[in-house]
């Protein structure tokens, strides 16, 4: 938000650190969003009769009217602006990506785009909806079974479309990306349209007297002002691409479990070479990012990582989504915690794993913090629960200990991951936000509590769940669902407080490290015997 005389910044907890260290130095106020969320703010410092203006395609429908109320209420205008000044002042901006479009094989997708189109087709028609705006660009992706490389290690075409209730689908994107092999992907039932011709569709969808399905809280206001102004009756409702596209079909299932086994071996070979190389006081985090992308590299199917790996020593692990660079890049050396999230994109799925690992010797409280997050890990991990269970609610099963000691952490626990599409997805996630969604089999999400001491050190411990029916029940038990988990890789045995945890914690571990040499020690090249004899130790049972 800028005003004549203010300069603020909007954050959550995941970027506080980041914003004080970034965005303070430049003169901005930083604002932390649960203590003081923009509409307070600005109630407190819009005055009568001032006009606020916003760009439409950068706000959500959702934003939108919350505001709008809010400078309502004061007595102000908020207005939508057709040029946004930051692009007037924005020198040496890049042109809009290009990224080549690709078809993605059923083979790995396990559904057709025909059949795709045709079952949300039959939800619209049975919903009494005409058509569907769709602006997330995963789901036009996930419904035409398409990929492209217009967002960073995220393998999405950018574009729009809409759907009608008969399956005919209008896709606006711009024709120079898609190659041949997507031409022809493309069938008579999918009509390619420049992007600029996309307001003239959506004033169509008036003439013809649709009722319109949007998700006002993934839509752009410029779509819903058009809309409105072409007369459409608007339901609104999540994406309708959303809830299919989360709850993973039967290939998707076993090509993420191929991936995550092959990643496995990637996460195995780094953690060893950083047991080895970090005692000797010579590496830094730029060298721990270029070693564990090295070594997903080398993974068959690999398409690059899904995103920028996070690595931060000391201090800089406390900083949720810090970025290293040569300003801030630190010495991986004793005494201290190395916290690494990273993941890969392969063609049959996408991973997303975080290990925290100690560099010489680790406090006490280092290793009481880490098993309490690996307590809420394993709770979460081993949670069985009633069908229509929100992530919401299981939510504390990860904060439970931290909270008994007065501790949290400022982001979720866990969020959907998608199938070589986005590695933040919904409509699922757990975390202290309300959420309506019921989790249901197929859907995959990330297990990740943390720990994070301002200045000292970060702890999280994160891997990637699906969710899957339960098993083993007595007869009179409701139907219930439980996690399988997908990511394999040693957990730091040197932070782990053995008094702290229960005989079925330690259980858990021991078998999930089994699990770890069961799937990784066959992957071995037989020339890695130090390898071998690393993953050994560190797969264990514990003591």
């Amino acid at each position: 938000m800028v005003t004549q005389r203010h300069a603020v910044l909007f954050v959550d907890g995941r970027y506080t650190l980041q914003a004080d260290a970034q965005a303070k130095p430049l003169g901005f106020e930083v604002c932390h969003q649960a203590t003081c969320p923009f509409d307070q703010w600005l109630a407190d410092v819009l005055e009568p009769r001032q006009r606020l203006g916003f760009d439409p395609w950068l706000h959500t429908v959702g934003w939108l009217e919350k505001t709008r109320k809010t400078c309502e209420d004061l007595g102000a205008e908020l207005v939508g602006v057709t040029d946004n000044p930051i692009d007037a002042l924005w020198t040496g901006r890049p042109l809009a990506p290009l990224g080549a479009v690709l078809p993605h094989p059923v083979d790995y997708a396990g559904e057709p785009s025909s059949a795709k189109r045709a079952r949300i087709a039959d939800l619209l028609a049975k919903e009494g909806d005409g058509a569907a705006v769709i602006t997330a660009p995963d789901a036009i992706a996930w419904l035409l079974n398409l990929r492209g490389g217009d967002v960073p290690h995220t393998p999405l075409p950018l574009g729009f479309a809409v759907i009608e209730a008969t399956g005919r689908v209008d896709l606006f994107m711009d024709g120079r990306k898609l190659t041949p092999a997507a031409w022809a992907h493309l069938d008579n039932a999918v009509t390619l349209n420049p992007p600029e011709e996309l307001g003239a569709r959506l004033d169509a969808l008036g003439e013809q007297g649709l009722r319109v399905r949007l998700d006002a809280g993934v839509a752009n206001a410029w779509v819903l002002e058009r809309l409105h102004r072409a007369g459409v009756a608007i339901r609104r409702d999540s994406d309708v691409c959303a809830l299919p596209k989360a709850c993973k079909n039967a290939t998707e299932l076993e090509g993420t479990r191929a991936c995550h086994r092959r990643d496995a071996l990637a996460m195995c070979r780094f953690l060893h070479w950083v047991a080895v190389e970090a005692p000797r006081g010579r590496l830094t985090e730029l060298d721990v990012i270029a070693e564990i992308e090295r070594q997903r590299s080398r993974c068959p199917l690999s398409r690059g990582v899904s995103f920028d790996t996070i690595a931060g020593f000391g201090p800089n692990g406390a900083v949720v989504h810090y970025r290293a660079s040569p300003a801030t890049n630190r010495v991986v050396a004793p005494d201290g915690l190395l916290l690494v999230d990273s993941g890969g994109q392969y063609l049959d799925g996408t991973t997303d794993i975080t290990r925290t690992v100690a560099v010489g010797r680790p406090s006490d409280a280092m290793r009481r913090h880490f098993t309490l997050v690996l307590k809420g890990h394993i709770a979460v991990a081993t949670a069985r629960f009633p069908e229509g269970t929100t992530g919401s609610q299981l939510d504390p099963l990860a904060r439970q200990f931290l909270w008994r000691q007065g501790l949290d952490f400022d982001h979720g626990t866990g969020h959907g991951v998608g199938s070589y599409l986005s590695v933040h997805e919904g409509p699922q996630r757990v975390s202290k936000a309300p959420n309506t969604v019921a989790l249901r089999p197929g859907m995959i999400l990330s297990n990740e509590p943390g720990y994070y001491a301002d200045g000292a050190y970060g702890i999280r411990i994160e891997n990637l769940i699906v969710v899957r029916p339960s098993c083993h029940l007595p007869p009179e038990a409701r139907p219930s669902l439980e996690f399988e988990t997908l990511s394999f890789a040693p957990i730091d045995r040197a932070l782990i407080d053995t008094a702290i945890l229960t005989p079925p914690e330690i259980a858990w571990l021991d078998a999930y490290h089994a699990a770890v040499w069961e799937k990784v020690s066959p992957q071995l090249d037989p020339a890695e015997t130090a390898l071998r004899d690393w993953l050994l130790a560190a797969t264990a049972p514990l003591d």
